[in-house]
């Protein structure tokens, strides 16, 4: 378990105002998002069939939580890590046409989950997908995705500010686009993590590129990444610096995923290339889904960095060690 401890910390906002708050955000920022990126929102699975290959790996070594059903004899449920892979097929299957979209509330458990001032076994996010043409598969076209995005949380800020004035968080103005590999290369000896608080505190918002593959240095990625959905070449994390804590608070995670080419060169790396008989992957490696560019942005993350929470645990209700809820509610943070 790790905590960090803000000193004097002020919620600001009561357990019923932190309430009224969470609703408006997560009501609101969907809407204008969905419009601005022209999506559609969509139902999504809890839970899918392990056989179909449409689950999330996360980085690989996470385990999801799973069972069996009366109805499937013999078939495992999986409850979902995200809903990577399934959206995309969910454009196929509902008939989205060129640059359409969809986005979905996504609930997840992550049992595996080390747990700290950010992170919950609990995932709540807005998994979105777009569909585009193969010649946008592009790092052009990556950040104008990303600007838009910044944009709707920048607009939300101001929502924030004129119901909730004195508990709002605020932004900067502009996010700044730089590569894993140019943070290697500037602070060689330092960790991917220390790099990302380096980074995001000179900045202040960041959008983090090339995530999964190996770095020229150390002969490791800057972090794992699932090789079936994201193009490690084309991918990246919005990376905000959180004033409250000191540290870096990580939004979104989202990319271009991969075309044929990237999926058998990711897999290989992976020594993943069993997947490769999946129902999904050989629907991809077929040339039958289409090329998408898609992500996720977390509800209670959003929430915690607009209203300058000290845990992830104000705005979403969730399981804690009994030694972090002490800690907290001795620090005047009330985990709900």
């Amino acid at each position: 378990m790790s905590l960090i401890i803000p000193k004097d910390y002020d919620p600001k906002l009561s357990i019923r105002e932190t309430e009224e708050a969470i609703r408006y955000i997560r009501e609101t920022f969907q809407d204008e998002f969905g419009k601005e990126m022209g999506l559609q929102r969509m139902s999504a699975p809890m839970f899918v069939e392990k056989s179909t290959g449409l689950n999330d790996d996360l980085n690989g070594v996470e385990g999801p939580v799973s069972f069996e059903m009366k109805g499937l004899p013999g078939e495992t449920i999986e409850i979902v890590h995200s809903l990577a892979k399934w959206k995309r097929y969910a454009l196929k299957r509902y008939g989205f046409g060129m640059h359409e979209g969809l986005y979905t509330n996504m609930n997840a458990i992550r049992k595996d989950e080390d747990l700290d001032n950010y992170h919950s076994i609990y995932v709540d996010q807005w998994d979105w997908e777009k569909v585009i043409a193969k010649e946008e598969r592009t790092e052009a076209t990556l950040k104008e995705t990303v600007r838009t995005i910044y944009k709707v949380i920048k607009h939300m800020e101001h929502e924030v500010w004129y119901k909730f004035p004195q508990a709002v968080h605020h932004l900067p103005d502009e996010i700044h686009f730089v590569t894993t590999q140019e943070l290697e290369d500037r602070w060689p000896d330092l960790t991917p993590d220390e790099r990302e608080d380096k980074i995001a505190k000179e900045y202040g918002a960041v959008f983090l590129m090339k995530i999964g593959d190996m770095l020229e240095g150390s002969q490791e990625p800057h972090d794992g990444r699932a090789p079936d959905y994201d193009d490690w070449s084309l991918n990246g994390d919005i990376i905000f610096w959180y004033e409250p804590l000191q540290r870096k608070l990580e939004i979104s995670s989202m990319g271009i995923r991969v075309d044929e080419k990237a999926m058998e060169y990711q897999l290989k790396q992976a020594d993943q290339e069993q997947r490769k008989e999946l129902p999904f992957h050989q629907m991809l490696l077929n040339g039958e889904l289409p090329y998408t560019i898609g992500g996720g942005i977390g509800q209670s993350r959003l929430c915690m960095l607009l209203l300058g929470k000290a845990h992830v645990g104000e705005v979403q209700a969730s399981v804690w060690p009994q030694e972090m809820i002490d800690q907290c509610e001795a620090a005047n943070i009330h985990l709900l």
